[in-house]
């Protein structure tokens, strides 16, 4: 008789090789190490000793091997033997951060997102209506139709006309152009706690989620610290605080500029940030404040965001704090702008994202 034959349950057996547990968990450190491979693998060698993560059978230097085998890291050059990460590691890491954070979404084919507009679009719809010249045949209602050319001219003399034609209805489809504005002011390690890992971290989720699930749409991504700078997408796992105060008016101008080019009618600014800004910039001088709301630095900030909200681009600003006296500044600006305001602990950051991405995505065509 055959039957099942079992085997001595093993902890962990089912949950991918060596190489892939120990991959789960380097990537990690390299979100913390700002993608240095040296550092990382000091850190995984320590983890290592304290856990056992490896055994006889596979050990560090096994996975060290493997890491650059399998093209996840590589030398610098030739002149400098440290490793660094390889763009299918800098892919890996996006992908890591958009199953942790966005691990319920299953990735589409087109990216795409519907509007409250139905015409011409190509998100078919279960209601259908009569065919109009123009409509695309992808949409075509070929049960409908075929029955429509039955009743209309019987089956000996089978055929099909334009009246009986029938199609799907279906929703215009929109396009989103994103600015992500990452704070990178030193507040986001103060008082030895680590708030731009997660920060940068959600960064690569949204950057993976957008170009995968939205390739129509257009992500930039800048930082702000005394000044604002533009990054691109790889740049992400390599971000590190700096020495700077919070510039929010440099980082919403920039944004504003980048916008400006953009041609689609959907735009919208995500603005990750801890702290209050304590910077602005008057000719080629810094004015700083880090003590209290400067009312200078607060005045600039606040027509920003109201130029924004003429402009119809809706800031969603994501506060790594809880200050009542912050908060109250926070609730000023968003109220100034029309946008969204969340004072999320960074275990919820990503969901947040996720969630006004989506309800800003609906705006409008």
């Amino acid at each position: 008789m055959t039957g099942w034959r079992f085997g001595k349950y093993v902890p962990g057996a089912n949950e991918g090789s060596s190489f892939e547990k120990l991959l789960k968990v380097f990537q990690e450190l390299l979100y913390y190490t700002s993608g240095d491979v040296s550092e990382a693998l000091s850190w995984l060698t320590e983890l290592d000793k304290e856990y056992q993560l490896t055994d006889e059978n596979y050990g560090i230097a096994d996975f060290i091997q493997d890491l650059i085998d399998k093209g996840y890291i590589k030398e610098r050059d030739a002149r400098d033997p440290n490793m660094v990460p390889t763009a299918k590691m800098e892919i890996g890491l996006r992908q890591k951060a958009l199953n942790d954070i966005f691990g319920q979404l299953k990735k589409s084919k087109s990216g795409k997102h519907n509007t409250k507009f139905t015409g011409r679009g190509d998100e078919q719809t279960p209601e259908l209506r009569p065919y109009e010249f123009g409509d695309m045949l992808d949409n075509l209602a070929v049960s409908e139709t075929l029955k429509n050319a039955q009743i209309n001219n019987g089956i000996n003399e089978f055929m099909i006309t334009p009246k009986d034609l029938e199609v799907h209805e279906s929703y215009y489809q929109s396009r989103m152009s994103t600015i992500l504005m990452i704070d990178i002011s030193h507040s986001m390690i103060l008082y030895g706690e680590d708030r731009i890992t997660p920060a940068k971290k959600v960064a690569m989720a949204l950057a993976e989620l957008i170009t995968t699930r939205y390739p129509k749409d257009t992500l930039d991504i800048l930082v702000f610290g005394n000044d604002a700078w533009q990054i691109e997408i790889k740049d992400l796992p390599y971000l590190q605080v700096g020495p700077y105060h919070t510039n929010t008016v440099a980082g919403l101008e920039l944004a504003m500029d980048i916008l400006r080019r953009r041609k689609n009618p959907n735009k919208q600014i995500f603005m990750i940030t801890d702290g209050k800004p304590s910077c602005i910039k008057k000719g080629k001088r810094y004015y700083k404040n880090s003590f209290v709301l400067d009312r200078k630095i607060v005045n600039r900030t606040l027509h920003l965001a109201v130029r924004c909200r003429k402009l119809d681009i809706p800031i969603t600003t994501f506060m790594i704090a809880r200050d009542p006296y912050l908060m109250q500044f926070v609730d000023q600006f968003t109220r100034a702008n029309n946008g969204k305001a969340f004072y999320s602990s960074l275990q919820g950051l990503g969901e947040f994202v996720f969630r006004d991405y989506k309800n800003n995505k609906n705006r409008k065509k």
